[in-house]
């Protein structure tokens, strides 16, 4: 075998088990030191392409999360202000206008649908928290600006949080 054709298997198997490994994160029990939210609140850290549920003054729920791409990030405080479970999903005018073709309705359930099993919709915008299906993109600036997650981590999400739930979103 050439090393060329060595480097180039052993970066394809290389990038074969990041993304598993990606798509098959789970949450994990993490300490936080030295934070200020109230036990309850959902922080998202863009940089980390981290969501933090806080348990209490020192320890936190962490999972995976795809965020914004370029351009499409944004910061600061808001509520859950609806849950759904398989939700159906109308693209934002943004969306159809980058991507005309996309049906005016995806409904819930459809393998082609952005927000997986679950949707938890964010107060004063077009944002929600969301699954995917699309495991892959776990992980990855992605996003129109909504928050991804892994199918099985936004229904353990879901079932921790209610509606009035305060979410941090910082850069």
């Amino acid at each position: 075998m050439s090393v060329k054709t060595a480097v180039a298997l052993a970066a394809t198997i290389g990038a074969g088990i990041l993304m598993s490994s990606a798509a098959e994160a789970r949450p994990e029990m993490v300490g936080l030191h030295g934070e200020a939210y109230t036990p309850g609140t959902i922080v998202v850290r863009t940089t980390e392409r981290r969501l933090y549920l806080i348990l209490d003054s020192g320890h936190a729920m962490r999972y995976p999360v795809g965020v914004g791409k370029a351009g499409k990030q944004w910061a600061g405080t808001t509520k859950i202000d609806g849950k759904y479970v398989n939700p159906a999903w109308s693209p934002p005018a943004e969306v159809k206008r980058d991507k005309p073709s996309m049906p005016d309705v995806i409904p819930g359930g459809s393998p082609r649908n952005p927000m997986g099993v679950a949707a938890m919709t964010l107060a004063g915008g077009e944002y929600a928290i969301h699954g995917t299906n699309v495991p892959g993109s776990v992980g990855g600036f992605v996003s129109y600006g909504c928050i991804r997650m892994l199918n099985a981590d936004i229904t353990d999400l879901y079932q921790r949080v209610s509606v009035g739930t305060t979410v941090v979103v910082t850069r």
